[in-house]
């Protein structure tokens, strides 16, 4: 089996300037393609919905997982992409979703992950990918 280098996770166009120009260091989601990100690993941006394709590049420092994401808004207040409000609402779709585990009368709701970056920078050119990039995201392999 190939190396990992990396990591991809679709973000809309639309939330895509949050990274580039507004500063934001620390991207959020329900806990997909983490097991194998390791710090220095490269995170690259896959925009979607529109003009889709790999826009940047940022560099992984650190990968957090917790139960709740509203956590996450106290320690990286700032750095977080997804503003409380979103992380509220996407907290109500997911229940609509299912996205959680029920076993009898115990109802686990999925994990999160934070992965903090550094070296964020944007590509000259928007690069198609040769592969298609799932929701859950994509390990990058040499």
């Amino acid at each position: 089996m190939s190396e990992i280098y990396g990591v991809t996770f679709p973000i809309p166009k639309s939330l895509m300037g949050r990274f580039f120009e507004d500063g934001k260091t620390v991207f959020i989601k329900p806990a997909q393609s983490f097991k194998l990100l390791k710090p220095g690993m490269k995170f690259v941006f896959y925009q979607s919905r529109e003009d889709t394709g790999f826009v940047g590049e940022g560099k992984i420092v650190n990968v957090l997982l917790v139960d709740d994401p509203l956590t996450l808004v106290d320690k990286h207040k700032e750095k977080l992409f997804l503003t409380q409000e979103e992380i509220k609402t996407y907290l109500n779709f997911q229940q609509t979703w299912k996205g959680y585990r029920a076993r009898k009368d115990f109802v686990k709701g999925k994990r999160w992950m934070a992965i903090e970056l550094e070296k964020i920078e944007k590509y000259q050119y928007i690069q198609k990918p040769d592969h298609f990039v799932t929701v859950g995201g994509r390990y990058l392999r040499k």
